[in-house]
């Protein structure tokens, strides 16, 4: 049952390293080239659809890390715990108000922007989670 919890666990991590690559290489940058009235439509549009990726991929991952925690308190399980928590950290302190901005047309330039370049902690963190995985999995 703990190589399947693993193993599920890495998938997760695998899509959601993919997923926050699209989002930092092409779906973000792409908001600096909409007018303001288009990238509120857009954007409505965007976050409805990719939540349905977004949001069971991380529940799945928080799940996964806790019930990782909590069967075996070691340092792999708890720094990659914690490097989940970190990212829902991000995601709510940073990202959702920035969302909210665009959502309601409030967005300047430098509120895009500041999406693409803090995005880039949620990449590389992401990233992290999934080869920090990786290397237990073949370890």
């Amino acid at each position: 049952m703990i190589q399947l919890l693993e193993f599920a666990t890495l998938l997760t991590d695998a899509a959601m390293c993919l997923l926050i690559c699209c989002v930092q290489l092409i779906i973000y940058p792409s908001f600096l080239y909409y007018s303001k009235e288009q990238l509120q439509s857009w954007h409505y549009s965007y976050t409805f659809r990719i939540s349905y990726l977004v949001v069971p991929l991380m529940i799945s991952q928080l799940i996964g890390s806790l019930l990782r925690v909590f069967q075996l308190a070691d340092l792999h399980n708890l720094v990659y715990c914690g490097g989940v928590l970190l990212s829902w950290l991000l995601t709510f302190s940073i990202f959702v108000p920035l969302h909210n901005k665009i959502s309601n047309g409030e967005a300047r330039l430098t509120d895009l922007q500041k999406l693409v370049k803090w995005n880039a902690s949620r990449t590389i963190l992401w990233t992290f989670l999934f080869l920090w995985n990786l290397a237990f999995w073949f370890w």
